[in-house]
């Protein structure tokens, strides 16, 4: 059965992580992507473990369900391919500066030239209206620009970077359902528009849900943070012979954790009544806690809360995921055979549609691979191609 997006046309001109994933979840969906890449290809087909040239890990976690195409965009050949193309696509998204984009003569008013009901999605670092507008950014500094990097000095004692690449794959998300919620309304009006999806104002909308705290009073009840997330206490917990995620949060939870703990004296502490209490006291919360945890083996604990209430898991490893039993059992990790890069492990989509199932169509595709298959489909004729493969505008695999 085809995804809930089959028969959507995405123009995709993006690199790294952000655009890729974004436009590989839509794919994933039913979406036709055509990635367009500058001749030198997507920059993370060099990042990661590689068996050919230009096919490296992170390119190829990023890209599934996408045929490439080579342009030049520098070139006016290679632009006018872009806006032929468009005049069929549904959605354009890019993550080029608003500067860049302008400059390169594709901006949301040229595509809706050729095209009035086109979707335009634009994600970048700021939004560009804002005195940060112009300014490059990748993951790293949008932590810093968010406050994760801080939120992080709270618990390490200097500023720390999450090691994942938490702010381009939240904006992705962003992406992802900005644009589907833009497909909708044009399915009700008939109208396309452009959509902007700052990494910025992304993250700190994110970040700023709990956070927000007491300055979400005006005058302030307090400072921004959610002092439970702020804990230096706030992590596994030590056993004797390794770590285990114990989280007796809600009031039920706290009781059974006392019960099967042994120390109904804490039911009586003051401190500890109410979640309220516990939040306030996070500290004391989680310090006596984790000396109850060191008290016996991760397997002993793990025993005796399952099938309680009290919300509880082992610690894995990233490696360890891989044979993790219960991803195992909803065939999370999908297996494929790439004709040129061999066996592949893939993630697959994790929202289950009971009548429109996403699914993997398409392999991560060679640089330039699908170039002449896409320009013939858009009526460039042979002869016309072959002149841009030789003046550099495109280029074949």
């Amino acid at each position: 059965m085809p995804g809930p997006l089959d028969g959507v046309k995405i123009l995709e001109l993006t690199s790294v992580v952000l655009g890729p994933w974004a436009c590989q979840i839509l794919g994933d969906m039913g979406a036709e992507i055509i990635k367009i890449e500058p001749p030198y290809g997507d920059s993370n087909r060099k990042l990661g473990d590689t068996v050919n040239p230009d096919m490296a890990a992170l390119y190829l976690t990023c890209n599934r369900n996408k045929r490439s195409l080579v342009l030049d965009l520098k070139q006016e050949s290679a632009r006018q391919a872009v806006l032929k193309l468009a005049e069929t696509a549904d959605v354009v998204i890019h993550n080029y500066r608003p500067q860049v984009i302008a400059r390169l003569k594709l901006d949301y008013e040229e595509f809706k030239a050729v095209n009035p009901n086109i979707i335009f999605c634009g994600t970048y670092g700021y939004g560009a209206d804002g005195p940060y507008g112009e300014k490059g950014a990748l993951d790293d500094s949008i932590q810093a620009a968010s406050g994760i990097a801080m939120l992080q000095a709270q618990i390490e004692g200097e500023p720390r970077y999450v090691p994942t690449v938490v702010a381009d794959k939240t904006t992705a998300l962003t992406v992802v359902y900005a644009v589907t919620a833009a497909l909708f309304h044009r399915e009700r009006s008939g109208k396309g528009q452009a959509i902007e999806v700052p990494m910025f104002e992304t993250m700190v909308h994110f970040i700023m849900a709990e956070h927000l705290w007491g300055r979400a009073f005006e005058p302030p009840k307090g400072s921004a943070g959610y002092i439970r997330l702020k804990s230096p206490h706030r992590r596994p917990y030590k056993t004797k012979d390794g770590y285990i995620a114990v989280l007796p949060y809600m009031n039920n939870h706290w009781k059974t954790f006392c019960d099967v703990a042994e120390r109904p004296d804490l039911l009586e502490d003051e401190r500890f009544l109410t979640m309220a209490l516990r939040t306030k006291n996070i500290d004391a919360t989680y310090e006596e806690t984790g000396k109850i945890m060191t008290t016996k083996t991760t397997a002993e604990w793990w025993d005796l809360f399952s099938g309680t209430n009290v919300p509880t898991m082992l610690v894995n490893t990233p490696d360890e995921l891989i044979d993790n039993p219960h991803l195992k059992a909803v065939d999370f990790w999908q297996m494929k055979d790439h004709p040129t890069e061999g066996r592949l492990r893939m993630t697959r989509l994790p929202a289950n549609f009971s009548e429109t199932p996403a699914d993997i169509r398409r392999l991560p595709p060679r640089l330039g691979e699908h170039s002449a298959e896409i320009l013939n489909e858009a009526g460039f004729s042979e002869d016309e191609i072959a002149a841009m493969v030789d003046s550099g505008a495109t280029k074949t695999a």
